[in-house]
């Protein structure tokens, strides 16, 4: 389990991440999402020691990260693919790792095998490897002491199609034997189906969490028409709040059958008309980081 408590990083006067709470429970995908720049790689870095806290705390297992005797052993962390010795073979990078844990040699090739690296590319220079064998190489490194927590950041950077759905297996196989596993990505169809729960942050907080199906409940009913104002009158005429989510995209908290009824008797045509429980994870991402996105997506 890991348990973010109340936690806030300020440099100088911005403060990165503000008054952030959230559990990841055992058993279970969590998937933390949000834009660009909007405090999740500080959040990670906190709740695994890299970076102090400026108020609050964060505990794996029960502790702060930096108490674990041989963190790991328990707990899997996979932050940056990139910042892995550029001069060192992959194969070193987890026999040092093995020796520092304790590990039996064995596990390396374990590892290896399990991530798809040939022994050929294991004694590669991690200068010469792709972004996606590096990929696999962090995912290699943070499951070599079979840890029961994984903290992954962007885990299918650089994945082709075959590497994201054998990511995403491994993830779910992970979690179903019990471990945590706490998904930061920006692919949100991949964390809406590997996930169980999720939380949101933009500009530094907490915007939105609980379980997918909670979250994707609130999106309320969605509809897609070449004219979005013309029907956002129709609907606040009839005393229903309606959003315009992006281009197009209108949200309305109604039932479908009575928003359909009212834009066929405004003669407004819709391309699209969901219900609450098929909206999409990009529709609700979208509407509750509205005021956070920096290209103007959801304007």
């Amino acid at each position: 389990m890991i348990i973010v408590d109340s936690v806030t990083k300020t440099y100088g006067g911005f403060t990165a991440v503000d008054d952030v709470s959230f559990t990841a429970q055992s058993g279970r995908v969590t998937g933390f999402l949000g834009p660009n720049g909007a405090g999740k790689s500080t959040t990670l870095r906190i709740v695994t020691g890299l970076t102090p806290p400026t108020k609050g705390s964060a505990h794996v297992v029960g502790r702060r990260f930096a108490d674990l005797p041989n963190p790991g052993l328990e707990v899997g962390v996979l932050l940056d693919a990139s910042a892995q010795h550029a001069g060192r073979t992959g194969l070193e990078i987890l026999q040092l790792s093995q020796q520092m844990m304790g590990l039996p040699r064995a596990r390396v090739d374990e590892m290896l095998d399990l991530v798809s690296l040939t022994p050929s590319e294991a004694g590669r220079r991690v200068r010469d490897y792709s972004l996606g064998m590096r990929q696999r190489l962090g995912i290699a490194h943070a499951l070599l002491g079979d840890p029961g927590v994984l903290i992954l950041d962007e885990p299918a950077n650089g994945l082709d199609p075959a590497g994201i759905r054998w990511m995403r297996d491994l993830l779910r196989g992970y979690a179903d034997r019990g471990a945590t596993v706490l998904l930061s990505s920006h692919l949100l169809h991949e964390i809406e189906v590997v996930a169980d729960d999720i939380v949101v942050i933009g500009n530094g907080r907490i915007v939105a969490q609980g379980t997918k199906a909670e979250l994707l409940a609130i999106a309320g009913t969605h509809l897609r028409t070449r004219r979005p104002v013309d029907l956002q009158v129709v609907l606040n005429a009839a005393g229903l709040d309606s959003t315009v989510t992006s281009p197009g995209v209108v949200r309305v908290d109604a039932e479908p059958e009575l928003v359909g009824r009212l834009a066929s008797e405004a003669q407004i045509p819709l391309i699209e008309l969901r219900s609450a429980e098929t909206a999409g994870l990009e529709e609700m991402f979208l509407e509750l980081t509205a005021d956070t996105q920096r290209d103007g997506a959801a304007a």
